[in-house]
């Protein structure tokens, strides 16, 4: 686990806090951000000579780090790590062969934490009386559709479910697929939190919603119950347990769900937990849920994460198509003239 109080400078340690006192980060949120701008503060002190330049970079310390040293940084400056972040950056530092440059996607939430850091030292900490970068443009990223289960994949899904901890598994699974949760959101129930016909759950940020069940999710939650209260458990609060009788962890449930994938004979190298909640959001579109009423059940708080869904759910433009006029209109052209 990554403690950022210890190895950050005070102005950074205190955007950090922020986050995670005043706007409700997660810490996995804060870590993210502390490592997406210790990189960026370490290749500032190699491109500007303060350290020999075959300095590793995980080596440089940035403990030094200081209102002057920020004040510096320049709009070319960032347009310069970028670069590096695409050519040059290794993908993965453990992987055998080293593949160099970051995708678009990586670039882009690179970017948005030093956006924010620049924002925080401007509008909030008034450390910086000018954003050195509030004119940045963030990478394109390329638009790709959410992989999802078809209603017959994820039946044959919930179908596969086994062993002996199948009440619990296939709760899981059901709620994945109905209710959309995140994986976090999974892991994170407590008793308190089931109810006879909702669930009370802590999303993004802290924040609460209520998740309303159908019949399927409410039958699999109370077969579950019967398993669970019969558990002697060291987490009276936690719902799902895991086999040490402890809150089931996140890997667990990645797990749980990659072996079923496979026992059903779907692609556990193509689909997750993750695209359960896809699936979860496609089904429910498809069906006639309209997207506002999708943001709210999945607990998003920007309108355009939701509407990545509108685009797998193409019976709308099918149905435009054939409005069309000419939709019925053919000619018949024969066989093509002898030359």
């Amino acid at each position: 686990m990554i403690d950022y109080r210890a190895e950050s400078p005070p102005i950074l340690r205190d955007f950090l806090t922020y986050h995670e006192t005043i706007r409700g980060h997660s810490s996995a949120t804060v870590n993210e951000y502390f490592l997406d701008i210790r990189n960026f503060l370490r290749y500032l002190k190699i491109s500007r000579n303060l350290v020999p330049r075959d300095t590793p970079l995980e080596e440089i310390e940035i403990m030094d780090v200081d209102a002057d040293f920020l004040n510096q940084v320049t709009l070319m400056e960032v347009y310069e790590y970028l670069a590096y972040l695409s050519r040059d950056r290794v993908k993965n530092r453990n992987a055998e062969d080293s593949q160099y440059g970051l995708s678009a996607s990586s670039r882009a939430r690179k970017i948005a934490s030093i956006r924010s850091f620049f924002k925080y030292l401007t509008v909030k900490a008034h450390i910086l009386e000018e954003n050195p970068i509030s004119d940045l443009d963030a990478p394109k990223i390329p638009k790709t559709l959410p992989r999802y289960l078809t209603l017959e994949e994820s039946q044959r899904l919930l179908m596969a479910v086994e062993g002996k901890n199948k009440a619990r598994d296939y709760c899981i699974i059901c709620l994945f697929l109905n209710c959309g949760l995140r994986i976090s959101e999974i892991v994170g129930l407590n008793l308190s939190d089931v109810r006879p016909d909702h669930l009370r759950v802590m999303g993004k940020g802290s924040k609460e919603r209520t998740v309303y069940l159908n019949e399927a999710c409410i039958a699999a939650i109370n077969d579950y119950i019967q398993v669970r209260k019969n558990i002697a458990t060291t987490d009276k609060n936690a719902f799902f347990l895991s086999a040490r009788r402890a809150r089931m962890s996140t890997d667990a449930v990645h797990a749980m769900v990659k072996k079923t994938l496979k026992k059903a004979g779907l692609d556990a190298d193509k689909y997750s937990s993750h695209k359960l909640r896809h699936t979860a959001a496609t089904l429910m579109l498809s069906s006639g849920v309209d997207v506002r009423t999708l943001q709210e059940l999945l607990g998003h708080e920007n309108l355009n994460t939701t509407q990545i869904y509108t685009h797998v759910d193409n019976s709308g433009l099918r149905i435009a198509a054939a409005a069309n006029p000419l939709a019925d209109f053919h000619v018949d052209q024969g066989p093509d003239e002898e030359t």
